[in-house]
């Protein structure tokens, strides 16, 4: 099983088919191509001896900077640079670094570069740095990409003033939606979560509660709405959690987004799983049926925080179907069935068992029958 980890919450565990982790196995954890931090691993201590020997300093590195940064072994003398001289060295680059940062940022090499900067740059540097890439449209572009979404990623992490998150809230507020669903873009949108605070994520939660089935349906999409709730203020929360309880019915039937309304049920938000169950009622047999929404009709039915009323009206509708035949002979609806048999209790519990009785003799020949024969008769003799 695969799942969406987060900082907040338990996982929710995906089976095979279901939803994929937040970044292939080709990635690091933040997305992008998985090198080192230094940018390409192991490079030779020889080809860096080299580089000294050819520069023998930064300044001589003028006019060849991109050539340079773009190698790998060039790209590694320039970080050690960089972590010997300072904002010293930073100065003798920058603006060359400041022309070429876009397309450093998208290099497998240069991006490394880039975030080495950025960790040793001054605010103001910081500042021309985002100005220059916001001013060329290209903050969304250069983070839906492999390599640049780890500098954005590191560019969002270094932001020291309200000028700057300004400018990255701006520039990627038209564009939340497809980083949400873009394999590299995502990690940027998730950074932003942690590094920005909920105020001035605003503009995530806006998108996300607008769009809630488009995001909620996507692979990548379902696990950014489950860190947006992690990183919510009560109110922000509140507002995404009745966007995706509004849409229960299709989210549920979804190979991703039964695990968002599953995220939220797991919440135990008396008032949210309300909301959900209210949408699935009147569906039930037909959820029952289906891979993914007979797992959330099972976990609002053992949800402990649900209201007694609501759960005895979704037993009753599955009691009283004239379809319960064919639940208790369906591959899923089966387990459904077991659920109410294992939550009810009493009166309750004998009318369920009545109203499976008279298809005992069928029950006995199927081996998902054979399951609810033997909840009955384990209950029949506690």
């Amino acid at each position: 099983a695969l799942g969406c980890s987060g900082s907040g919450g338990a996982a929710v565990s995906v089976e095979a088919g279901g939803v994929a982790a937040p970044h292939s196995a080709e990635q690091g954890e933040d997305g992008g191509d998985g090198n080192g931090e230094r940018g390409g691993g192991g490079g030779s201590s020889a080809a860096d001896d080299a580089y000294a020997a050819k520069f023998a300093s930064l300044e001589d590195v003028a006019g060849q900077l991109m050539d340079v940064a773009r190698d790998q072994n060039g790209c590694r003398y320039l970080q050690r640079k960089f972590d010997e001289g300072g904002a010293a060295a930073v100065a003798v680059v920058f603006p060359e670094v400041l022309e070429h940062v876009v397309e450093l940022m998208v290099d497998p090499f240069g991006n490394y570069l880039v975030q080495k900067l950025l960790e040793r740059c001054s605010e103001q540097q910081r500042l021309e740095v985002l100005t220059r890439v916001a001013s060329q449209g290209a903050l969304v572009s250069v983070s839906l990409n492999m390599h640049g979404t780890r500098a954005v990623q590191k560019l969002v992490e270094t932001l020291s003033s309200r000028e700057q998150r300004v400018i990255v809230i701006e520039a990627l507020r038209d564009g939340v939606v497809s980083l949400i669903k873009d394999l590299n873009g995502n990690h940027v949108v998730q950074r932003c979560l942690q590094r920005l605070g909920p105020t001035d994520s605003q503009f995530i939660y806006d998108a996300a509660r607008a769009h809630a089935v488009e995001v909620a349906t996507h692979r990548h999409g379902c696990c950014v709405l489950q860190r947006c709730i992690d990183h919510a203020t009560p109110e922000q929360r509140d507002a995404l959690v009745g966007a995706i309880a509004a849409a229960a019915l299709p989210l549920s039937q979804d190979a991703f987004g039964n695990y968002v309304v599953q995220y939220v049920l797991n919440l135990g938000q008396p008032a949210a799983a309300a909301a959900v169950v209210a949408q699935l009622r009147g569906h039930l047999i037909e959820l029952s049926t289906q891979k993914f929404s007979s797992n959330v009709v099972e976990k609002c039915l053992k949800m402990a925080g649900l209201d007694p009323a609501d759960r005895a009206a979704m037993v009753a509708e599955v009691r009283d179907s004239p379809q319960l035949a064919t639940l208790l002979q369906d591959g899923y609806g089966n387990y459904v069935v077991q659920s109410i048999l294992a939550i009810t209790s009493g009166p309750e519990h004998a009318a369920v068992v009545d109203a499976i009785r008279p298809h005992l003799s069928t029950l006995r020949a199927t081996p998902h029958g054979k399951r609810i024969l033997q909840r009955i008769g384990a209950a029949g003799k506690g």
